[in-house]
């Protein structure tokens, strides 16, 4: 197999013209930050979820089969330059941007922290090392997508949203947020990448209290734990002088909650054990 890149978490081989290896790793990053250090079996928890969700879901998608503990085969495709963000909750980089004024919600939205919106919310942004929020207006300038496209990805991934949602809330979670990629494949947009806690906010039900910080069952523990200790700011100043931030050292107490509720979260979402 020919080796084609290497992302935050996966690696990707091309396994013949028209599929994809991707090899998930135990790697780590927050606010766009690589780690140096791994988080145990977090690759495997990535893979199997990525399998469930692809099969779970009512919508076409470009997964072919799992391959082993780690690795996933998967549909050549042309990927949308724009990510699909839904978020159902007032929570995260929202708060600020409400905040700044760079993004307008509806009056009646209730902006206490953690607080559920009054319907999900379309928030795509730019596919790049460091994303940005994008508007229709703005996605169409960038020539992101097409107004058809934009319309039909805002309708699916409010849908897959709802779907999740579902499924998580069975499961005694809520699904904050969610992040997605599309790819066009036969001339017909389908779902890409892959699917897991990486790529979505999810909150334990018993525990969830609006006007707080939640508990999380995703990699927002690294996020918080950064932004606590100062570090989310150190890396927007270095940023901000040119200069490449640097990975703290995570501590060991961390990174054993992030290997435990990503098992957690899998076993209790998807009935299987890991």
């Amino acid at each position: 197999m020919k080796f084609l890149t290497s992302g935050k978490v996966k690696d990707l081989y091309e396994k013949d013209e028209n599929s994809i290896l991707f090899k998930f790793s135990d790697r780590v990053s927050a606010y766009d930050v690589k780690f140096s250090q791994d988080i145990p079996k977090k690759g495997q928890v990535l893979c199997h979820f990525a399998e469930f969700w692809f099969n779970k879901l009512d919508v076409s998608n470009h997964f072919i089969k799992r391959e082993s503990e780690t690795e996933i085969s998967v549909k050549k495709m042309t990927m949308i330059p724009m990510e699909c963000v839904v978020r159902g909750y007032f929570y995260g980089s929202l708060i600020g941007r409400w905040k700044n004024g760079s993004i307008q919600l509806p009056e009646n939205t209730d902006t206490t922290m953690a607080a559920k919106l009054t319907q999900p919310l379309f928030d795509p942004t730019t596919k790049s090392e460091h994303d940005i929020p994008v508007d229709k207006t703005k996605a169409l300038e960038m020539n992101l997508v097409s107004e058809q496209q934009y319309s039909w990805l805002e309708k699916t991934s409010i849908d897959i949203y709802n779907q999740m949602s579902i499924v998580a809330e069975n499961a005694g979670f809520i699904l904050a947020d969610l992040k997605l990629e599309f790819g066009i494949l036969d001339g017909k947009i389908v779902l890409g990448d892959s699917i897991g806690p990486d790529e979505y906010r999810l909150w334990p039900k018993d525990t969830f209290e609006i006007g707080k910080i939640q508990e999380s069952y995703d990699k927002q523990i690294l996020r918080d734990w950064l932004t606590a200790n100062g570090y989310q700011k150190q890396f927007e100043d270095d940023r901000n002088n040119g200069k490449e931030p640097v990975a703290p050292e995570i501590p060991c107490e961390i990174i054993q909650t992030i290997t435990q509720r990503y098992i957690i979260a899998y076993e209790k979402l998807t009935g299987l054990s890991i």
